[in-house]
């Protein structure tokens, strides 16, 4: 079968793929890949740390060049990617929930397995090219850090697995996501979210507690949630609500 990874440039060592890759954008096609054995300042959203054990799990950053996608629904790239990483997960572990954690974390039952980082390059009104910095817990089982509720592949499935075997279906299936209509793309989103029926949520601003379902996500990835106790929706972007998990 014919790899869907254009270039793969494999590091022992690196600060960060996404910036390394974000180095030589310009020269690398579409699917190029930097993946790292051990990555020393890998970044998540809006400035998190990504813990991983070097060598246990997949940390990568792959170069997308989206066909046509205005810069005002840059979000519909987020969900190919989310959907695509969701794809390649339940194939690995038929048997368990994945799910996507509004905006675009990966759950597996009910615990964060991957983390999406998308750093976006825009020429007029569309995007040039996209980074998608991607962190899979592929067979580490100490978690170190204070991240909530880490688990991994070989936690749940009780083995270990190949990372490379993994890391070619991933962005696989990103590719084939991206290949496919966009109009549908959103609508398998919805379906694989999280919680979209009901969870508590804390407003970050206010600090008020309440629990609602996901009514709607827009173009731009701003949440709308429908409160259970009939309260009027309100609608948020990302960091200004959060899961009480």
């Amino acid at each position: 079968m014919t790899s869907s990874i254009a270039r793969l440039i494999a590091l022992d060592s690196v600060n960060s793929t996404s910036s390394y890759l974000a180095g030589i954008a310009e020269t690398m096609p579409h699917g190029t890949v930097v993946s790292a054995y051990a990555q020393t300042a890998g970044r998540g959203q809006r400035g998190n740390s990504w813990e991983s054990e070097p060598g246990a799990n997949l940390t990568f950053s792959m170069l997308l060049r989206p066909d046509g996608i205005r810069a005002a629904e840059q979000f519909s790239l987020s969900e190919a990617v989310a959907l695509g990483i969701a794809s390649a997960l339940r194939h690995y572990l038929p048997d368990t929930a994945v799910c996507i954690k509004w905006p675009n974390d990966i759950y597996a039952a009910d615990r964060k397995i991957c983390g999406i980082l998308i750093e976006n390059s825009l020429l007029g009104s569309c995007i040039r090219h996209s980074i998608a910095g991607i962190g899979i817990n592929v067979n580490q089982t100490v978690w170190r850090s204070d991240a909530p509720n880490p688990v991994s592949m070989a936690q749940i499935a009780g083995h270990g697995f190949d990372r490379d075997e993994v890391l070619e279906r991933v962005c696989r299936e990103i590719m084939h996501e991206l290949s496919l209509p966009s109009a549908p793309r959103h609508d398998r989103y919805m379906q694989s979210l999280w919680g979209r029926y009901g969870l508590t949520y804390r407003d970050t601003a206010t600090g008020e507690i309440f629990r609602a379902s996901i009514r709607s996500i827009a173009p731009d990835g701003m949440m709308t949630l429908a409160p259970l106790d009939g309260a009027p929706e309100r609608v948020y972007a990302f960091k200004e609500v959060s899961v009480i998990i």
